[in-house]
C-alpha cells in the first residue's frame, strides 16, 4: 500500500483491557502466524492511516508494551484501565493529536479483521454527509468494528464512565449511524476465553 493509499484520519485500537476470562492468559499476546494479536491488530491499523496510530495500555509496566517495539505507534497508558472500557475511550480520545474530522475506534481482540476490512470503513466516510458514524458491520448486517467518530461526538466521550463500550457514545448520535458490511462475522468475532482460542485455531487448521 502506498502512502496515497493511506487515509488520514487516526485510529484508536484499545488494548487496556485484563483478559479476565482467560484466566491468567493474556488474549492479546496470543499468537497468530507467529505474531502476538495485539501487534498484528497494531500493525493493520499502521497499514491503512498516515495520521497517529494511537494503542491504548495498561499502565507501565506491561507485557503489551514489549509487543509493540519498533512499530510507529503512539502509547497511551490508561491509568484507571480496571474501570472498564470507558476509561479507555475517554483517555484515548482526550490524546488525539491536533483536530482530526474523525477517528477509528479498533478493537485489539477481533482476530479476523483485515487490513481491506478498515480500508472498506474509512473508504465509506462522507463527512459532507449527516452521517455520524460509520461501522463495520457482519456479512448480514449486524452492528460491529471497527467504527469511525465523527469529530462532532468526541466531546461525549470525555464524560463516559464505567464499561459500556462507548454505546451512550453511538445512542448520541441518534440512527446517523452508517453499517459497512464486512465479510462473514470478521466485525463481531472475539476470542475471550482459552476454548474461544482453541475452536478458532481448529477453525482455521480444519
Amino acid at each position: 500500500m502506498t502512502r496515497q493509499d493511506k487515509c488520514d484520519l487516526p485510529v484508536i485500537l484499545l488494548a487496556a483491557g485484563q483478559s479476565r476470562r482467560m484466566r491468567g492468559a493474556d488474549k492479546l499476546l496470543e499468537e497468530i502466524e507467529g505474531v502476538p494479536l495485539l501487534r498484528r491488530q497494531a500493525e493493520i491499523a499502521c497499514a491503512v492511516t498516515n495520521a497517529p496510530v494511537l494503542v491504548a495500555l495498561p499502565p507501565s509496566p506491561h507485557p503489551r508494551y514489549q509487543c509493540l517495539d519498533a512499530l510507529a505507534v503512539n502509547r497511551v497508558p490508561v491509568p484507571d484501565a480496571d474501570e472498564g472500557m470507558n476509561a479507555s475511550l475517554r483517555t484515548a480520545f482526550a490524546a488525539l493529536p491536533g483536530a482530526p474530522a474523525a477517528a477509528m475506534l479498533l478493537l485489539a481482540d477481533l482476530p479476523e479483521l483485515t487490513i481491506q476490512d478498515l480500508r472498506s470503513v474509512f473508504q465509506a466516510i462522507d463527512l459532507k454527509s449527516e452521517t455520524l458514524i460509520w461501522r463495520g458491520a457482519t456479512e448480514d448486517g449486524k452492528p460491529g468494528h471497527p467504527i469511525v467518530f465523527s469529530a462532532d461526538l468526541f466531546p461525549a466521550f470525555k464524560s463516559l464512565k464505567g464499561d459500556g463500550g462507548g454505546r451512550e457514545v453511538v445512542a448520541k448520535a441518534d440512527g446517523r449511524v452508517t453499517l459497512v458490511p464486512l465479510p462473514g462475522n470478521r466485525a463481531r468475532r472475539d476470542l475471550d476465553t482459552p476454548e474461544d482460542w482453541v475452536t478458532w485455531r481448529a477453525e482455521q487448521t480444519g
